[in-house]
């Protein structure tokens, strides 16, 4: 029975046709079912459930209770996961991010530049919720990701052995385009929240300024993270 998403629930869903394939082509052990809208002509994903074994279902319920505004068609419903990240790759670390379309675009990012796994300080927008999933355009289903009660938890249990750099927006900021990524060493760019960025206490790590032009007074959060992991990624090449 679909009920409405809960943070502290078991359950979450991937809504839209695209999303929903992702979840079954790289998560299909966690799918619990696939619902999809008397109104969608999409074949793809009843086919893929199918094939895989998952209860399918045509229904315009679901979609009433999780997505009334009717532009999605298709909905995957899955368990929740836990994907730890490695200490031995490249981490980008967003302290306490509170916008679900910018933490979706950011795991799109990892996705897409592959060169680094997420970390996420708490307090946090949820990284389930079906919101940021959709935003991620199924990215989540792809990438590493794991959360942690602070920074310094962080840096205890998955991040002794990392570089330290801070994005800041610090008048002693060391240059972005000056900075160069050793090949044999591992990095931890942090990022923060949107709207207050990072606290002064991480200048001590030695902040770094992505340069820019005085006609915006910041890059958007998820913009900064691409322009970080282009560079980090041309490294690992």
């Amino acid at each position: 029975m679909v009920k409405k998403y809960k943070k502290d629930g078991n359950t979450s869903y991937a809504l839209g046709a695209t999303v929903t394939i992702e979840l079954l082509k790289r998560r299909p052990e966690l799918a619990r079912a696939v619902y999809i809208s008397p109104r969608s002509d999409i074949a793809a994903a009843t086919e893929l459930a199918n094939k895989l074994g998952v209860r399918t279902e045509t229904s315009e319920k679901p979609f009433n209770i999780l997505s009334p505004k009717g532009n999605c068609f298709v909905i995957g419903e899955f368990d929740k996961f836990a994907s730890p990240i490695n200490s031995d790759k490249h981490h980008i670390v967003l302290v306490n991010p509170s916008d679900s379309g910018n933490l979706g675009t950011i795991m799109r990012d990892v996705a897409a530049f592959d060169c680094a796994e997420l970390a996420i300080i708490k307090p946090a927008v949820d990284p389930f919720d079906p919101k940021t999933i959709r935003a991620s355009m199924g990215a989540l289903f792809n990438i590493n990701f794991e959360l942690f009660d602070s920074f310094d938890e962080y840096l205890k249990t998955r991040g002794a052995v990392h570089n330290v750099m801070p994005f800041m927006l610090a008048r002693n900021g060391k240059k972005f385009g000056d900075t160069r990524f050793a090949a044999n060493e591992k990095y931890s760019l942090v990022f923060g929240n949107e709207a207050t960025g990072l606290d002064k206490m991480f200048e001590k790590y030695g902040a770094v300024m992505i340069e820019q032009s005085e006609k915006a007074d910041s890059l958007n959060l998820s913009t900064a993270v691409a322009v970080a992991m282009y560079k980090l990624m041309q490294t690992e090449n």
